[in-house]
């Protein structure tokens, strides 16, 4: 007894006043880039909930000089649910989405006029994500990194589901 001891008590996780967040993508559910809207719609503790969606477009081939059919852009709509775990700044993050896109592709067809037809469809990414999320509550700098494999889903072609392991993201903005 004649030595002090030193009792540590767990630390209260910080409350989030700033829940909201604009940021800049590139890569992860945006495939390219995108621009987006996040906003925390839960807190307990360590625990948030968060939900976001964005906005990009991207360059798609149409075809080639023989078909006639000129390059577009397409909208890309990802949209995300997160949830992630810390006290104050530094966080793991967990999650998934949908990334939302247009697609048009061409195919011989001997009857067309040009002997090519164009099929349109609408294309969908399940995006997972497992990463760190740099978040302050009072708001400010916003950072993310993670690994977001994902599974394509295209419901024009013979192959309905492919798996894409590789692939990550980057995200850069505000919390307020």
């Amino acid at each position: 007894m004649i030595f002090q001891l030193h009792l540590y008590a767990q630390e209260e996780a910080d409350i989030f006043t700033a829940k909201n967040s604009v940021y800049v993508e590139l890569g992860g559910n945006s495939l390219f880039y995108s621009l987006n809207y996040s906003r925390i719609l839960h807190q307990h503790d360590r625990l948030k909930i968060s939900g976001s969606a964005g906005f990009s477009f991207f360059k798609q081939s149409g075809g080639d000089q023989i078909s006639g059919v000129s390059p577009y852009w397409s909208p890309l709509l990802p949209v995300e649910i997160t949830a992630f775990w810390g006290r104050s700044c530094h966080h793991l993050e967990v999650g998934t989405g949908g990334t939302f896109y247009s697609s048009r592709t061409l195919e011989f067809n001997p009857d067309a006029s040009s002997n090519f037809q164009e099929n349109k469809s609408l294309e969908a990414i399940i995006p997972l994500r497992i990463g760190y999320r740099y978040q302050q509550p009072k708001g400010g700098f916003f950072f993310r990194v993670g690994y977001t494999p994902g599974f394509n889903l295209s419901f024009s072609s013979q192959n309905p589901v492919e798996f894409h392991p590789l692939w990550g993201g980057i995200s850069l903005g505000k919390s307020f």
